[in-house]
């Protein structure tokens, strides 16, 4: 996993195996590496027509950090929405430089028909081209590595190789952050914005290293009930791969052992950035655990506690859209539900595993005390 040749050669064995598909991962590497090479053309030449680029810097990040299903997505699009600062777009991290965007964006939506983003959208999650998303993606399109490799191709590999996509064992924290910076200077750039609003899942078990590199980062931490994440992510991104490759008719045993696998990484995401919480590790005054429960119930004030966090002065606009947004989520009722069972999964069980995030990040709020 040392190189991206032997990435894709991996990936592709296991797509050959697994999935029976022979044709399009030769085709896709073919088209990723005709990418790789016109937006390294288009990087050379943004410092020429965009001269403010070179000027440029990223000092004040706001991440969103978190699991996926925990409510990320929402957040990370209302703060780039209600001007905040500017998200990535999927087509903005597949063709990072500023030159190869102005010939790019007239053909958005001839793009869109063949884009691989159609196989990622669902009712529970709706994405595009052209919607804000995790950067994680970016990391994926430049080095074809990170979890989303693992979850999407490598946990159906025969032997477990989750330890070889831990960037803290690899030793990948200065390349990924460093291609995230040329990332996030270029959207800065390209939506007119001071600052970055960036959604990393894969962020949490490395916080510490990152806040060295970014000591005025905001990190937004989202906590949810495992019982209700764990099997919403499973279901997402099972999700796309039974609409890329007809994941529902693979042999049982093969999904039971990637249902296994992808639980234990799930787990572990939560599990390493909780030992880094409790351990000190991380300097807790530069982020703010945002529970799930509570931007559901009180949204408004939990818009506060960011706007004290991030350093920002709302504007009249900004606090009545947070009013309304608020009486929204509390009228929402998620019409999504999830079969415990049909990923291996028992309520109890991720309750016992999962018992140090709930005592570190989930207790009883006060209402609920009173309730009991």
């Amino acid at each position: 996993m040392d190189s991206l040749i032997g990435r894709m050669l991996a990936a592709y064995g296991v797509a050959r195996r697994t999935f029976g598909s022979y044709l399009l991962p030769p085709f896709a590497a073919w088209v990723f590496a005709n990418i790789r090479i016109g937006v390294a053309i288009g990087m050379a030449m943004d410092n020429l027509f965009f001269p403010s680029l070179r000027k440029t810097q990223v000092t004040r990040p706001i991440v969103l950090v978190g699991n996926p299903r925990t409510g990320t997505t929402f957040l990370q699009r209302y703060l780039a929405d209600h001007g905040y600062g500017a998200g990535m777009q999927i087509w903005r991290m597949l063709y990072p430089s500023l030159t190869l965007q102005l010939f790019i964006k007239p053909i958005l939506p001839l793009l869109e028909i063949i884009s691989p983003a159609k196989y990622h959208s669902t009712p529970a999650h709706k994405t595009s081209l052209t919607s804000v998303e995790t950067d994680d993606v970016g990391v994926l399109f430049r080095y074809f590595d990170g979890f989303f490799l693992y979850g999407f191709f490598m946990a159906f590999a025969e032997e477990e190789l989750k330890d070889q996509f831990d960037p803290n064992l690899r030793g990948v924290n200065d390349r990924d952050f460093a291609w995230l910076d040329e990332l996030w200077r270029r959207s800065m750039v390209g939506q007119g914005a001071e600052r970055p609003i960036a959604k990393l899942f894969s962020l949490g078990p490395r916080l510490p290293a990152f806040l060295a590199k970014y000591p005025e980062a905001s990190i937004l931490y989202m906590a949810r009930d495992p019982v209700s994440i764990l099997p919403s992510a499973m279901s997402l991104v099972s999700g796309v791969l039974d609409n890329a490759f007809n994941f529902e008719k693979l042999p049982q045993e093969v999904k039971n052992k990637w249902y296994e696998r992808m639980y234990v990484g799930l787990v572990d995401l939560l599990r390493l950035f909780t030992d880094d919480w409790n351990s000190g590790k991380i300097d807790k005054s530069r982020v703010y655990v945002v529970r799930y429960d509570r931007m559901m119930g009180e949204f408004e004030v939990v818009m506060d506690e960011i706007h004290e966090l991030i350093g920002h002065e709302p504007t009249e606009a900004q606090r009545k859209a947070a009013i309304e947004r608020g009486e929204k989520q509390r009228a929402y009722k998620s019409g999504h539900k999830y079969d415990l069972g049909k990923y291996n999964l028992d309520a109890d069980k991720i309750r016992e595993d999962c018992a140090f995030f709930y005592e570190t990040f989930l207790p009883p709020l006060e209402a609920e005390k009173a309730e009991a």
